[in-house]
């Protein structure tokens, strides 16, 4: 199990250096109003120049001690909180590039930015307050006040009566902070959410002038996220001023008192500065206190976002008994025996069965909504499936690591997307591709005549998501990268949707002629994209309602029959 102490434990020599460090300064800081109260009621009253400087020079040592104590151990601090947060981010970012997707689906994408940024933002808060102030505040608190004893132990006693109001204060507000940021924190995520849905559509949001309608969407959600931060404010806030109160009536009581004693001849006009300064001392640690309590409350609430993401099961592991019998199995190819899955609820896939041998195309064809992408997922594996079984190369998805299966693959998915980098960059992908193999990818994908007639060629720029070019322009690029992998296995989801009838012929054309060995799923809304492929799966309502060739699916599938009708001849008669 991951958790803030795991990743603190690293620095630990660090901390304990630095904390050691800020204790020598903090010690040397309540030392100064002793030698001061010293200096005026012992030292002054001889008329002793030298011993004045001496007793100067001393409470100077002092206060340098102090200083460099504090500047050097917050330097230190604020190193830890650094390298600490740097770790904690990059695991967290880890982790969710290996979550499922059910597990992605559960805690949401804007969440998981939410926790990468703000939350790990607030601990770096804690961590660094933590270690500046940890050690600090209770050394002044409790030096303070026994100090204060040692200089005037009846005047102590009335600084004594504050603490145990004080202490009931801090624990009441921080015991109501927790919860009240854990759900600033579920508030901002929604903002985050808006925000990026929004970004994301902004060009459909203007074509269809519905900019007013959600800038008032966001009004709201705004005002739910300000309206929270106020209640944790407020509530955090309430603890200052009720401290000061209590401390400011103390110091009132310690005044009057003071110049009772002092009226009196029972205390020395330089012991009732000292505890007054010490007075102001404490109050500032405990003014600290509540500084504390408020970073304190925001990092415990992100801390716990952050680690329940961190110790996440790892839900898709290999299956290493289905490994060992898929070694026995017949290779090649791709199964699905009755396969269902739901997405928590009604079934997507509802006893799905179809083969494909090594080399074969299925094309897969169906309304919106009728589960063709949920079969490229489970195929994937990016979730598994509740029932039945799906075998690549006669072994169980299951029993294959996640990265092994995955590197048969080229695939198109549906809402795939494109970098703000170059062609190049976006058609290799990170990969170890050669420069000839990628443009050989392109030219098979139609994508090359457009590529190189751009004024850089393959070193042309893409701006976010590939705005600055066309839909089928864009479809045509991520087809090369698919391509561009010589996988085993092609997996096009609704790729050709942007492409033009002649342009979508040619590419099927050129599939058939330049990958007889690559297994091709095409998946699409067009009946003329997939009805030249081996074998049709008809898709309606998650059902399998038919399979066969595409003469074959005329005869006997009303679905795939009325699909053909729908589309009239453009559909039906374009052929590759």
């Amino acid at each position: 199990m991951k958790s803030l102490t795991g990743y603190l434990s690293v620095h630990k020599k660090r901390m304990a250096a630095g904390l050691t460090i800020k204790a020598l300064g903090t010690v040397a800081e309540l030392f100064l109003p002793m030698i001061m109260a010293y200096m005026i009621d012992e030292v002054a009253p001889t008329g002793s120049v030298l011993s004045l400087s001496l007793w100067g020079v001393a409470m100077f040592a002092f206060a340098v001690i102090a200083w460099a104590g504090n500047v050097i151990a917050n330097r230190m601090a604020s190193r830890v909180a650094r390298d600490t947060t740097e770790t904690i981010r990059n695991d967290l970012f880890s982790s969710t590039l290996y979550l499922s997707a059910r597990q992605t689906d559960k805690i949401t994408v804007p969440s998981l930015v939410s926790r990468l940024s703000s939350d790990t933002y607030n601990v770096h808060n804690m961590i660094g307050m933590m270690q500046r102030l940890g050690i600090r505040v209770p050394i002044l608190l409790v030096g303070g006040v026994a100090l204060t004893f040692s200089v005037e132990p009846v005047l102590a006693l009335v600084l004594l009566a504050v603490v145990p109001l004080l202490t009931v204060i801090v624990i009441f507000v921080s015991s109501k902070g927790i919860t009240l940021y854990t759900d600033l924190q579920r508030a901002v995520d929604v903002m985050v959410r808006k925000v990026r849905d929004d970004y994301t559509g902004i060009r459909v949001i203007k074509a269809l002038s519905r900019t007013e309608y959600e800038t008032q969407g966001f009004a709201s959600i705004n005002s739910n996220v300000v309206d929270k931060e106020t209640r944790a404010g407020v509530t955090m806030s309430i603890t200052n001023p009720l401290m000061n109160v209590v401390l400011n009536l103390g110091m009132t009581a310690v005044i009057v008192a003071g110049a009772y004693r002092v009226s009196k001849g029972l205390a020395q006009v330089g012991e009732i500065i000292a505890f007054t300064s010490y007075f102001t001392i404490i109050l500032n640690a405990v003014i600290s206190i509540s500084r504390i309590f408020v970073n304190v409350s925001k990092g415990s609430a992100s801390s716990k976002r952050i680690c329940a993401v961190l110790n996440m099961p790892e839900e898709l592991v290999k299956d290493e008994l289905l490994a060992v019998e898929g070694e026995k199995e017949e290779k090649g190819g791709i199964k699905f025996e009755n396969v269902t899955f739901s997405y928590d609820g009604a079934p997507a896939l509802k006893n799905v069965s179809f083969e494909l041998k090594k080399g074969e195309s299925l094309g897969v064809i169906g309304a919106t909504g009728s589960g063709k992408t949920t079969l490229v997922a489970l195929l994937l594996r990016f979730y598994d499936c509740d029932k039945g079984r799906i075998l690549v190369d006669g072994t169980d998805v299951k029993g294959y690591d996640e990265k092994k299966l995955r590197e048969k693959f080229g695939v198109v998915l549906q809402n795939d997307f494109l970098m703000a980098a170059s062609v190049k960059e976006n058609i290799k992908f990170e990969r170890e591709i050669e420069d000839g193999d990628m443009k050989k990818a392109a030219e098979r994908a139609k994508a090359a005549p457009f590529i190189e007639a751009l004024e850089d060629g393959y070193d042309s720029k893409l701006t976010v998501r590939g705005a600055n070019f066309s839909g089928g322009q864009k479809q045509r690029m991520l087809i090369a990268r698919a391509l561009a992998g010589n996988p085993e296995i092609l997996v096009l989801d609704d790729s050709s949707s942007a492409l033009d009838y002649k342009t979508d012929a040619a590419l099927r054309a050129t599939l058939r002629e330049n990958y007889p060995d690559t297994t091709i799923i095409m998946i699409a809304q067009r009946i003329s994209s997939v009805r030249f492929a081996d074998k049709i799966l008809v898709l309606d309502k998650g059902e399998a309602v038919g399979l066969a060739d595409d003469k074959t699916l005329m005869q006997t599938c009303d679905v795939y029959r009325r699909i053909y009708e729908s589309q009239g001849e453009a559909g039906g008669k374009i052929n590759g």
